[in-house]
């Protein structure tokens, strides 16, 4: 089954009851056993439930998965993974991600003994250097949040592979749609679901996929002892916004080309961030490992101007100033403010999140009307 198929009818089945296309939505907590421990697949909605498991099946589908985990939110996902280690356990992550993650990372994980070496994964061989006889994680965000680098998965897969240590990638931006982790070699793919995914900015979720039993079952017994899940209503907007994801994403990348290009000549711009140019740092690895570039496009003003990039969010129209990513509108953040401000500043413009670094998730609106609208905004 190709993709574009397997958004719509990927590890779907018509529901058994009524021949229901779309999965119900079955809003309860518990359900009734005929004799103590007998029920029909379901005990208690913590454990599972009939629409969870239709979206979980779907993730599966998309991911080239054999099993895929429903969290209540996308960090629930990575404290999930975070669960697998013990004391005295190190971890390799991407120096340039998610604010939210680092703060996981170094706020509570790192009070619990987990040591984490934040790194620049541009050049996948450097990792091993940082390897260590208690490297139990590689962590990875490609393109990563906000600064759009590229790590090779396959160079990652490699080390990992070499050092018998797990390998996560965090594939929001992409999507599996533009790249499938798990075929590249990672262990773990996971996604905040509440961006492309559910796409239509009205869900919170987080998203693991992966191909191991064993591991799929750890994952699967931290989750419901944590009780990190997702409701029901919650999977069943998540499964509708799967349904389109292809098209959807088709559009995002169009639109992402077209705005990248139009900032990168704009004489108030300095630099943007955009893999799809071919001077972006490893532009060949995500031609090769992605289908496109995706709609993701952050930039800084000329001369590191920070009046004038707040000027710009505050003027924006179409693209609506606020947090998150992904959905159908476009949306504009200032990630030193926003997005990463649990970051240190210091250890935020060292990967180059600097304060007038504008961070784009381009929607899939007319195309003449987010470039009418950064134009009045950038003047």
């Amino acid at each position: 089954m190709k993709f574009n198929t397997k958004t719509i009818h990927g590890n779907q089945e018509h529901d058994k009851a009524y021949g229901a296309v779309m999965p119900p939505i079955y809003q309860t907590s518990t359900y009734a056993q005929s004799t103590p421990g007998g029920h029909k697949g379901y005990g208690y909605s913590r454990s599972g439930n009939p629409t969870r498991t239709a979206l979980e099946n779907s993730f599966a589908s998309i991911e080239n998965g054999t099993h895929g985990l429903a969290f209540g939110s996308g960090l629930a996902a990575i404290d999930a993974v975070m669960k697998l280690l013990k004391p005295g356990d190190e971890v390799i992550s991407t120096s340039d991600l998610y604010g939210g993650t680092y703060r996981l990372f170094t706020k509570i994980f790192e009070g619990f003994g987990i040591k984490f070496h934040f790194v620049g994964m541009e050049n996948a061989s450097e990792i091993e250097s940082y390897v260590t006889k208690n490297t139990k994680l590689i962590w990875v965000e490609t393109p990563t949040n906000p600064m759009m680098t590229i790590i090779d998965i396959k160079a990652c897969a490699e080390v990992a592979k070499k050092h018998r240590i797990l390998l996560a990638v965090d594939n929001t931006f992409a999507t599996p749609y533009l790249q499938q982790p798990l075929d590249l070699g990672a262990d773990i793919v996971m996604h905040s679901a509440t961006k492309y995914l559910g796409g239509h900015s009205d869900v919170v979720m987080g998203a693991l996929v992966v191909k191991d039993k064993d591991l799929a079952e750890k994952l699967y017994f931290i989750q419901n002892a944590s009780g990190a899940i997702c409701g029901p209503q919650d999977s069943f907007l998540v499964l509708r916004g799967i349904k389109t994801l292809h098209i959807r994403m088709q559009r995002h990348c169009e639109n992402g080309k077209v705005v990248a290009e139009y900032l990168k000549n704009h004489p108030k711009i300095e630099k943007v961030y955009w893999p799809g140019f071919e001077d972006h740092p490893n532009h060949g690895i995500a031609k090769a490992q992605m289908k496109d570039f995706g709609g993701m496009v952050s930039f800084t003003t000329k001369g590191n101007d920070y009046e004038l990039a707040i000027k710009i969010v505050e003027k924006l129209k179409v693209f609506t100033l606020a947090e998150s990513l992904g959905g159908v509108e476009s949306l504009a953040g200032h990630p030193a403010s926003m997005t990463h401000a649990s970051i240190p500043k210091e250890e935020r413009e060292k990967i180059g999140v600097v304060d007038s670094l504008i961070r784009l998730s381009v929607g899939i609106e007319d195309e003449e009307d987010l470039i009418a609208d950064l134009k009045q905004a950038i003047g």
